[in-house]
């Protein structure tokens, strides 16, 4: 029963936010909750608090990392102006996978808290002090048994050949529906540039994705109104994460990099299906890159498209918060 102990030690279940107390100070309890950055300092030694607006923490290596150069501690303090959610500005955020995802049906739960933002403040790396000012940033809050069998992830928030703030998020995976052995292979492209939110789902058109074991990535998406193209590229070696599986919990599954190239190009789509008018292009070397799970045994091609029946219900615009108007009857996450 340690694991299960450790999980209710977890707090935000019906947040977009996330903590935890490894190791408190003397006589002091736990936060139950975020609590001033002054008071979480003085009663937790060990652990960490992360809201949509502030992170901080304190964490050790306890051994467990030892297929992966390391270091022994890494403390860290800032703040976050969020400057994208998932949507557009100023209008009500959107659930990433749709309002279906809210439920346990499907697993995992993946909702983006902010596409974009920029961060100040500090992190500490084994002693050594980063200060940094506007870092650009991105947020997102994974819950319920375990990530998919495989999947692909693609993030960059630093991009040359733009004006103002551009964020990429694009991902796939294998993931199990329900009880059964039944699998799907969603995918989805979200971009904000210039305070609106470009999405391309299942649901509302067409992803395409061809995916190497390492070392390129390339999506290509279309909705009622526009196309989309991403490929990127890396050398970098990548780096192990661990990551949680239902079968062995938290092991590693993933590789990443964070000095990928990228070549991002968003068009406006003419009445027969053409590109039209270029709205974005631009490039990056600073782009986030991931593969995980698996088995891997060559590189994965495919298209993401739901029946018309899946979309209509998908696509209704529903408030599942309204739904449970009673705390302990909501599902986690909301």
């Amino acid at each position: 029963m340690p694991v299960l102990r450790e999980i209710k030690q977890f707090l935000g279940k019906h947040e977009l936010m996330l903590g935890n107390t490894f190791i408190p100070n003397k006589e002091s309890t736990p936060p139950q909750g975020e609590v001033p950055p002054q008071d979480f300092s003085k009663r937790v030694l060990e652990g960490f608090q992360v809201t949509p607006i502030w992170h901080q923490g304190f964490i050790r290596d306890d051994g467990r990392s030892k297929y992966v150069p390391n270091v022994q501690t890494a403390r860290w303090e800032y703040s976050t102006r969020p400057v994208y959610g998932w949507g557009d500005v100023k209008s009500k955020q959107l659930s990433t996978a749709g309002w279906l995802a809210a439920f346990p049906f499907f697993e995992p739960h993946w909702q983006i808290c902010m596409a974009g933002g920029l961060s100040t403040g500090w992190i500490e790396w084994d002693g050594e002090r980063f200060e940094f000012e506007n870092a650009p940033s991105y947020s997102e809050k994974n819950w319920g048994g375990g990530f998919p069998r495989k999947w692909y992830w693609i993030q960059c928030n630093v991009f040359s050949g733009a004006s103002g703030e551009v964020s990429l998020t694009a991902a796939g995976g294998l993931r199990k529906i329900g009880l059964g052995d039944t699998y799907e292979s969603p995918s989805l492209i979200g971009i904000h540039y210039e305070g609106q939110f470009f999405e391309f789902v299942p649901w509302t058109g067409t992803v395409s994705w061809d995916i190497a074991l390492w070392g390129r990535w390339k999506m290509s998406g279309e909705n009622k109104t526009h196309l989309v193209e991403i490929e990127a590229t890396t050398t970098e070696p990548g780096t192990a994460l661990r990551a949680p599986t239902i079968e062995a919990g938290l092991v590693p599954a993933c590789k990443d990099t964070c000095y990928g190239d990228l070549r991002l190009q968003l068009w406006e789509k003419k009445y027969d299906g053409s590109k039209g008018a270029m709205i974005l292009d631009a490039t990056s070397n600073m782009a986030a890159l991931e593969v995980g799970g698996g088995p891997w045994f060559n590189g994965w091609k495919g298209t993401t498209v739901t029946n018309e029946a899946v979309n209509n219900i998908v696509g209704t615009p529903i408030d599942v918060e309204s739904l449970f108007p009673i705390p302990f009857l909501k599902p986690p996450g909301l």
